[in-house]
């Protein structure tokens, strides 16, 4: 505490001149901010939202969706298009979002379609259509800033889910929509759907599997299909929204789910199919659940009433769980009610853990079934490995732990000095100091390494990811200054690697201008990668110290993973410039990496 007070006491000047002096090494080669894009990737699956009336029914209609879109002002600006080139730059299926009036400094949002042959009517959708998904963001997540999936409501929430656990150390926003009815009709959802879809994964860094539809985007897998007519088809009963949409757009930061294992992203793309719902009613004997139990099935979720009660008088089915969880298959016991969770309150849940059904705590029935499939499906775990796995929170799928109470922003004595010094008394008054001040106390306490002042920050309720004026976060800071330290703990607390200030600079491009091996190595390990632009602009880097002979930052680049072949200016590599300029040690460098 001590440390964020005097932070917080020194904010008059002190601060402003760490941050200023905090030098910006992407400015060194241009003075002037790029050209602001945010880049998504589309994947068009199929769906109500981009199917036509034939033959008295629905169908999907290949090239027609993308066709419609460049014609709608609001969800394409041709004259921007044009203007930059986009289909030059992006490919010919690069569509941009008009700009917002009311915030000209926001980045334009471009997207680009894949159209999936054939397209699917989502009730046909499979585990192999989810690795194919999968291996899509998989592909393009170095060229892309997010992804948005058009996708059939029938089975959306079962893609959400399964998704949100293929998809490991994710860190970047994958949003899944669609539409009840199709976008050409007049009175329609899809247009809206799909146009916030976009501008929530090209805003705001949320790095998990979401699902938006009807002015709400929730956590992938805490969603149910519950309406076959209305607008509002989803439902998140046991977790308040991600994010809510009216006149303005409010993200719920406090449960936005972020990887904090510091590793590379990775599709997981095996599901084990062997699995199945089994739902208890009144009368359900032990002949049918054993014969459901029976092999080739390895996984079952078990819907029993209420809290997690089934039969307790009924031996003979209880049995029947007995035999099958003792011969290696794992039943997960889930509630039928939509809110609520499974105790071991009543006698009844405790007979079935007694039998050794794992509990599954709050999981919808969609999510426990894709988790047990992806648990089933990893070869190198033993299965009390995945029983154990069962009783985890892996995505943010089912109810935490309760965690030890942290301190209120609003209650510190730094905030509330400031507040008394300011007249501020309202949670919101409160809340708007404490955004204000966060970033520069973050980036400051960055810059020094001080891992005790970031601590505090945190307990306080502070978020570590949010950005500056100037959108450098603190992850920016210490990658700028090496601290490695500072570095592996905001990694280790959420904190994403593809962050770009109002420059498009990542950390990871901080960290190679400044030359800090260390850093570059742990983030390249953590799944950073240079952007779309910085690969771009890396060839005349290179060009200019292979023509110094300066084989540190050659290598630094190199670690970063900068393409070699890219040209300079004039249409040289790298290569031929250190071979017109005699570097010999160079161009023994470029040949050992080729």
């Amino acid at each position: 505490m001590a440390q964020l007070i005097s932070l917080a006491q020194a904010l008059s000047q002190p601060i402003l001149d760490t941050i200023a002096s905090t030098e910006m090494p992407h400015l060194t080669s241009r003075r002037q901010p790029v050209l602001k894009e945010k880049v998504l990737l589309v994947i068009y699956t199929g769906g109500t939202i981009g199917m036509k009336y034939k033959d008295g029914g629905l169908v999907p209609i290949p090239h027609a969706l993308e066709k419609f879109l460049r014609e709608l002002p609001i969800l394409h600006d041709e004259e921007y298009a044009k203007k930059h080139d986009l289909n030059k730059r992006y490919g010919e299926h690069a569509l941009v979002l008009p700009n917002n009036e009311k915030d000209s400094e926001a980045s334009r949002i471009v997207y680009i379609i894949e159209e999936y042959n054939p397209l699917l009517d989502s009730s046909n959708m499979t585990p192999e259509d989810w690795a194919k998904i999968g291996k899509d963001i998989e592909k393009n997540y170095g060229l892309h800033d997010g992804f948005v999936i058009l996708h059939g409501t029938d089975t959306m929430a079962y893609t959400a889910s399964a998704l949100s656990f293929m998809c490991e150390h994710l860190g970047k926003p994958v949003i899944i929509t669609g539409a009840q009815v199709p976008i050409y009709d007049v009175r329609n959802d899809g247009m809206e759907n799909l146009l916030v879809a976009l501008l929530i994964a090209g805003t705001y860094d949320i790095p998990e599997v979401g699902l938006y539809f009807h002015d709400t985007l929730y956590r992938g897998n805490r969603v149910t299909k519950v309406d076959a007519e209305s607008f509002g088809a989803f439902s998140s009963p046991n977790l308040a929204p991600l994010v809510t949409t009216g006149v303005n757009i409010t993200v719920n930061w406090d449960i936005v789910w972020r990887d904090k294992s510091k590793q590379k992203f990775q599709v997981s793309t095996e599901m084990n199919q062997n699995v199945g719902l089994l739902r208890i009613f009144p009368g359900i004997t032990a002949t049918t659940v054993r014969a459901f139990l029976q092999p080739p099935i390895e996984g079952v979720i078990l819907e029993t009433y209420g809290s997690g009660n089934a039969p307790d008088k009924n031996q003979g089915l209880l049995d029947a769980l007995k035999e099958a969880t003792d011969s290696g298959v794992i039943i997960v016991n889930c509630t039928q009610c939509l809110r609520g969770t499974v105790s071991l309150t009543y006698a009844t849940g405790a007979a079935l853990e007694k039998a050794g059904v794992v509990p599954g705590a709050d999981m919808t029935p969609e999510a426990a079934l894709t988790k047990l499939s992806y648990v089933l499906a990893k070869k190198d775990w033993t299965l009390e490995e995945k029983k154990r796995m069962m009783k985890l929170n892996l995505r943010g799928e089912m109810i935490q732990a309760e965690s030890e109470a942290k301190l209120c922003l609003s209650d510190s004595c730094v905030i509330q000095a400031i507040a008394k010094s300011l007249s501020l008394s309202c949670t919101e008054e409160l809340g708007a100091v404490r955004d204000a001040l966060t970033p520069s106390l973050a980036c400051a306490a960055a810059k020094t390494g001080d891992i005790e002042a970031l601590e505090a920050l945190k307990q306080l309720g502070s978020h570590l990811f949010f950005g500056d004026y100037d959108g450098r976060t603190p992850l920016h800071v210490a990658c700028c200054e090496g601290n490695l330290n500072a570095v592996q703990y905001l990694l280790s607390q959420g904190a994403t690697v593809h962050a770009k200030d109002r420059y498009g600079a990542t950390p990871l491009s901080n960290a190679v201008h400044f030359r800090h091996k260390e850093v570059v190595e742990l983030l390249r390990k953590t799944g950073a990668h240079l952007s779309r632009d910085e690969l771009n602009e890396a060839g005349v880097e290179l060009c200019s110290l292979a023509a110094r002979g300066d084989l540190e930052g050659l290598e630094i680049w190199i670690l970063a993973g900068a393409d070699l072949t890219k040209p300079g200016p004039d249409g040289q590599t790298a290569l031929q410039v250190a071979q017109s300029a005699g570097q010999k040690e160079v161009v023994a460098t470029f040949f050992s990496c080729s």
